[in-house]
């Protein structure tokens, strides 16, 4: 199977839940150059007025630092897996059948196709986890 298995950081931060509010956080990451693959924003129900914005990846000293300084740090408990490839119907379904039959639990998915590729992100509870994710999805 042509796929690209690895393990990414995750970085989160607070948004507010208003017109503007992930422009805002975003900001600074473009104007350091940020060309990310994934975000994903959502409102915090446990916590009216706010959201919480995830984006993957940062390159680089200049990434990082803006990055830290618009209030974003690495996630400590989403462990994510990225995992690329030629897409094919059941892509999706034979992933997460690996991942079952290795007895790996799932936090999270996120996955697209674009045009004939597929994109996945796999969270887990932790480190361990998704590096024995990697491992099985490697030998796929």
């Amino acid at each position: 199977m042509d796929m690209t298995v690895e393990h990414v950081d995750v970085w989160a931060a607070s948004i507010q839940d208003e017109p503007g509010g992930l422009a805002a956080r975003l900001a600074p990451l473009s104007q350091a150059g940020a060309d990310l693959d994934f975000v994903i924003a959502r409102r915090s129900p446990e916590r009216p007025g706010t959201g919480v914005v995830f984006v993957t990846p940062l390159r680089g000293d200049r990434e990082v630092r803006a990055a830290s300084q618009a209030g974003f740090s690495v996630t400590e408990s989403l462990h994510s897996v990225r995992v690329e490839g030629t897409n094919a119907p059941g892509m999706g379904y034979k992933l997460a059948q690996q991942i079952a039959e290795a007895g790996l639990n799932l936090r999270g998915v996120s996955a697209a196709v674009i045009g004939p590729r597929f994109i996945a992100y796999f969270a887990f509870d932790t480190s361990a986890d998704a590096d024995r994710a990697i491992d099985v999805l490697k030998k796929a």
